[in-house]
């Protein structure tokens, strides 16, 4: 996995919130790229657990790395059922994105919902050493499933590959 010179690390981000023991699945880009399809991503996309406890965690892991939100909100916000559901509601956010200011080229994606149910991502997940931690990353059905829905001209094109990779 890639390093981003001058700012936070993939495997750094994973560690973290492995460490504060935030239930996450990786999909997106990172995903396909963990399972064997190189290709370039510019973000990390997670599902992670949304109860308010583990949601918690990881805005605090996540800040205490440096990143901040990319709406001009505070990221506990994100945390609170409430305003995550009034933000999904009123603003139709699919995801919450965290930067780094420090011009690091690292995002992080957040679903503000899951894309399947969360207890069924994550037991289907397979796990993938990722420098030193374990990681879960959505089965290929599972990222398949959400590229499909997504279907855009990238996700169709990581679906090809996918699919190919499943089929071995």
């Amino acid at each position: 996995m890639a390093a981003y010179a001058g700012g936070v690390e993939v495997e750094h981000v994973l560690a973290a919130l492995a460490g504060a023991e935030v239930r996450f699945v990786v999909v997106g880009g990172v995903a396909v790229v963990l399972h064997g399809h190189p290709r370039l991503t510019a973000d990390l996309d997670l599902v992670i657990d949304l109860e308010v406890g583990p949601a918690g965690r990881a805005m605090q892991v996540l800040t205490g790395l440096g990143l901040v939100p990319r709406l001009p909100v505070a990221a506990s916000a994100f945390a609170d059922p409430a305003t995550r559901a009034r933000w999904v509601a009123e603003r139709n956010l699919m995801v919450f994105t965290l930067t780094d200011p420090n011009g690091g080229l690292l995002e992080v994606d957040l679903f503000a919902r899951s894309p399947l149910p969360f207890e069924d991502l994550w037991s289907r997940a397979v796990k993938v050493l990722v420098g030193e931690t374990e990681a879960r990353v959505a089965s290929l059905d599972d990222l398949i499933a959400m590229k499909r829905e997504a279907g855009r001209p990238q996700d169709l094109a990581d679906i090809t590959a996918l699919e190919a990779i499943r089929d071995r």
